[in-house]
């Protein structure tokens, strides 16, 4: 019975996160947010250069982390409209031509590093475009049809404009693992979001990780939701927050309940030393599932309200800022109207209370959330709290007036309003007053 226990603890451990990781989370992703660049449509001219002009504002505005969209040569084959999508891959060891050079990407890199901030970049390990030039070299790469012929799309989707990589290919995965190192080591970039990455053998990325990790300590992000990835990343993706808050997002008496069950969901599945990504948009939502404003309502700004204070890491994608609210194209150019908006203003201030106040910092560094119990329904209330620090977020998820109580018990005390910039003291018979969709951001004096 002894041997037959841990036989089977052993096997639990493979297929979860039990087991040991073997990689640490950099120290400097603690309190980080993080910015996603669509390249082609950041600008008129949709080059590196121009994303280093704009820089300094990404890091006024609280941004630590750049995440660049694939900067490679996309493929001409089968092409989807006529810029085609970054990812499908022509050159794993080039960068896009209209978007500038390999020296102009490596200003953009040090530029950033200059400001203090990381640079990630996407990587698509899972496809490449059908002439990517691993067809012509290295056939044996690819996944083969019944037939024995290769290459063949990607089983299951209506991805006609790239091939499947096949992973039972030793040589595939030391090509793509030298490709990896390749830009750490040339580029000196600071990580990888990959993309549909459980899509691609966890033991590959593992492998990949440690070769990568040889040159420097990076971060790893994965376009996916299963936490036995922590096993390789340092962060996933937080789709089931997304999908809780702008289901439903103009009726009253549903959103509360809907985001409430996702909080006991993630406080009693997900572990405290690892991260995930919480956002309102990303390229994905934006170009194929609509805006924002579309997406969310009325509900939207404090949709980025709640993003950013609760148990992950923040994420803006590009032109939130300036209150975007097209579609951006993903197969054509189709410029970001850039303009003043109060979203700046917002995350701005967010994003610096988020990197003062230890309660909201990431993973272990930070505090778990803790809901609290409102009269009300249509409430959704919690804090967060460490080291002293504490921040209490009360949020009206109802297009209805409110006037209520919450269960203030253990964090009585003064505090001070992020917005208003008031005082008021929190105690047992305190109420709230909040108009449809008003949230108030509570942080404690010390």
């Amino acid at each position: 019975m002894k041997n037959y226990l841990l036989i089977l603890f052993a096997l639990c451990s493979t297929n979860g996160i039990a087991q040991e990781r073997q990689f640490t989370t950099p120290e400097w992703s603690k309190n980080a947010t993080i910015y996603e660049v669509n390249i082609r449509q950041y600008s008129k001219e949709g080059t590196f250069a121009e994303v280093e002009k704009r820089l300094p504002q990404l890091k006024m505005m609280g941004i630590d982390i750049i995440w660049l969209m694939p900067i490679h040569p996309i493929g001409e084959k089968n092409r989807k409209g006529g810029e085609g999508s970054y990812y499908a891959v022509k050159d794993y060891s080039a960068v896009n031509p209209k978007f500038g050079t390999l020296e102009e990407f490596k200003s953009l890199v040090n530029t950033a590093h200059d400001l203090d901030l990381k640079v990630i970049i996407d990587w698509v390990a899972n496809h490449s475009a059908p002439d990517n030039v691993w067809v012509d070299s290295n056939i044996e790469f690819y996944t083969k049809d019944e037939k024995g012929n290769a290459p063949i799309t990607v089983p299951g989707t209506d991805w006609y404009d790239v091939a499947d990589l096949n992973y039972d290919e030793p040589g595939l995965r030391q090509a793509m693992t030298d490709a990896l190192v390749y830009w750490v080591k040339e580029t000196n970039i600071d990580g990888y979001r990959c993309d549909v990455a459980e899509m691609v053998p966890l033991d590959f990325w593992i492998d990949a990780r440690k070769e990568i990790e040889k040159i420097k300590q990076v971060f790893m992000l994965a376009e996916g939701n299963s936490s036995k990835y922590f096993e390789a990343f340092d962060m996933v993706y937080d789709w089931d927050l997304y999908e809780s808050m702008h289901v439903n997002k103009d009726e009253a008496h549903s959103t509360n309940k809907i985001v409430s069950t996702w909080l006991a969901k993630h406080n009693s599945e997900f572990p405290t030393e690892h991260y995930k990504m919480l956002f309102t948009d990303n390229h994905d939502k934006n170009s194929w599932d609509g805006t924002p404003q579309e997406n969310f309502g009325n509900f939207y700004e404090t949709a980025i309200v709640l993003s950013a204070l609760m148990d992950g890491m923040p994420l803006v994608y590009s032109g939130q800022e300036a209150g975007n609210s097209k579609s951006l194209k993903f197969f054509e150019k189709d410029q970001i109207e850039w303009r003043a908006h109060k979203n700046l203003g917002l995350y701005k201030k967010l994003f610096d209370l988020k990197h003062k106040n230890q309660a909201l910092w990431n993973g272990k560094y930070g505090g778990r959330m803790v809901q609290l119990e409102s009269k009300d329904d249509n409430v959704f209330a919690f804090y967060r709290q460490k080291n002293g620090d504490r921040v209490v977020v009360v949020a009206n998820m109802s297009t209805e007036y409110v006037d209520t109580k919450i269960n203030t018990k253990g964090i009585e005390g003064k505090y001070r309003d992020l917005f208003k910039r008031k005082d008021l003291d929190i105690t047992k018979s305190t109420k709230f007053m909040l108009q449809p969709y008003e949230y108030k951001v509570l942080v404690k004096i010390k």
